[in-house]
């Protein structure tokens, strides 16, 4: 599978990007963070996620790690292929997604261009579940040790959503909270600058 390039850009329009890499021209579907990286450097590395279907094969990149981990996450969804987790990543930033996820908010998430209310439904259930049993029991008492309130929950939720482990969440929404951040969105942002 290819699951990394870099190279120069060839063209460039409506999200797909032709990536020079050896000679071989690479057409990517792109989220719009890598594509306006991309676009202004006219050269970069994409993460990249190769999809084979019966009606052809794409290849879809992403800025990071983080960003494919998410990807991927999201394709698992009931009613969501590549193309719609390559719009919801294009329409809202990782920490924004992390934090709508976790906080089960249906109405944040719907305004995604093309996202119903029952498919957003379905992810916020689906990925909160499937983080929730990725956690090792011994790892489950760390939380129970660590997060004292529904917000700690919830952002420890949200930071494995974007491939952190669990115990280096933990320890980072502990260090948050006790650096005076309060709502969520304020420890998940402490927590992504400071996480180790």
């Amino acid at each position: 599978m290819i699951g990394y390039i870099k190279g120069n850009v060839l063209t460039a329009q409506d999200g797909v990007v032709l990536l020079e890499n050896n000679g071989i021209g690479y057409e990517i579907t792109c989220s719009s963070a890598v594509y306006q990286k991309l676009l202004g450097e006219k050269k970069g590395e994409v993460y990249t996620y190769l999809a084979v279907r019966e009606d052809g094969v794409s290849l879809y990149g992403f800025i990071s790690i983080e960003e494919k981990n998410m990807f991927l996450k999201l394709i698992t969804v009931s009613g969501v292929g590549p193309k719609m987790g390559i719009t919801v990543l294009s329409n809202m930033n990782l920490k924004d997604l992390a934090v709508k996820i976790a906080t089960s908010d249906v109405k944040g998430l719907s305004t995604i261009k093309g996202l119903g209310k029952k498919t957003a439904e379905r992810i916020i259930l689906e990925l909160r579940e499937k983080i929730t049993e990725d956690v090792q029991p011994e790892e489950k008492e760390t939380v129970k040790e660590i997060a004292f309130d529904q917000v700690d929950k919830d952002a420890v939720i949200a930071l494995m959503s974007l491939g952190f482990t669990n115990k280096e969440c933990a320890s980072a929404v502990k260090e948050a909270k006790e650096n005076g951040a309060t709502t969520i969105e304020q420890v998940i942002s402490y927590a992504i600058k400071h996480i180790k």
